[in-house]
């Protein structure tokens, strides 16, 4: 009995550390669960049933739904000892950088908005940036007046950008400063192109117009997938290619600056930077 007793109560402790660790990741993985839904739930509605404005009446659940799973992470985090009151006060300071950030007016049209994300996740881990863009681009919407059916796509848009930063950080840690600076430069690029690709989603399957370029209820994928093509050619290619041009070059011209700075910062805020 007394063995039986002891291998009881040590197997405690060994599923509490599991669910622990799970708990914050299975957190992270709902928000890209709903927010891949509320991308694509459009293409399974019938066409009558669509509404003519895009996400009029479903972008404040969407934004409710992100925002209380965001803040439900952010307090697990908090309560398993991965974020500390040091973490958050750092990641409010980034947000807000973040948000002034978008003030600055680059030539082509764009912002430097984009880079410090991708420095931000490649420093801090990707659980921290999935946070920092949900909540960087709620604070720039609100400095620069964008709040709108849209801001809940650009928040879990700019998460899946850090998040995938705080992966691709944590092989690039490993490489010379040069290479990887090299390597974010060309991610950042990538990014400038696939976020646009990702927002069009928005509000592409509510173009109903009959032209060539909208999308057609009932076509199948490769339809589908060939009318967004030439949909995103003709619309937003030159407009993306403006946000990855100046992402690219602020990277490349800042990076080795920026990610020292803020990897002595995320150091110090260990072990929010380590995502399990």
């Amino acid at each position: 009995m007394t063995a039986l007793t002891a291998t009881t109560t040590g197997s405690m402790p060994r599923a509490s550390s599991w669910l622990n660790r799970v708990q914050p990741v299975a957190i992270y993985a709902l928000v890209t669960i709903i927010g891949i839904a509320a991308f694509l739930y459009p293409f399974w509605l019938p066409s009558h049933s669509v509404p003519d404005q895009a996400h009029a009446g479903d972008a404040p659940l969407v934004a409710g739904v992100v925002g209380a799973l965001a803040l439900t992470a952010l307090l697990v985090e908090i309560r398993r000892g991965s974020m500390t009151a040091m973490t958050v006060a750092v990641l409010g300071v980034l947000a807000a950088s973040e948000g002034l950030l978008r003030l600055i007016a680059l030539p082509l049209g764009n912002n430097a908005f984009y880079f410090f994300v991708v420095l931000a996740g490649v420093a801090f881990g990707a659980r921290f940036d999935m946070l920092l863009g949900l909540s960087a681009m709620a604070v720039s919407a609100v400095i620069t007046g964008g709040i709108g059916p849209w801001l809940p796509y650009q928040m879990l848009a700019l998460a899946w950008l850090g998040a995938t930063a705080g992966w691709i950080g944590q092989v690039t840690r490993r490489w010379s400063p040069r290479l990887e600076v090299l390597a974010l430069g060309a991610f950042g690029w990538v990014w400038g192109f696939l976020f646009g690709a990702i927002m069009n989603f928005w509000f592409w399957p509510y173009q109903r117009a009959g032209g060539e370029l909208d999308w057609v209820p009932g076509s199948g994928v490769g339809a589908t997938l060939h009318r967004y093509w030439s949909f995103y050619v003709a619309t937003s290619f030159a407009n993306d290619a403006a946000r990855a041009l100046p992402t690219l070059i602020l990277i490349l011209l800042t990076g080795r600056a920026v990610l020292a700075t803020l990897r002595r910062f995320a150091h110090r805020l260990d072990p929010v930077t380590e995502f399990v």
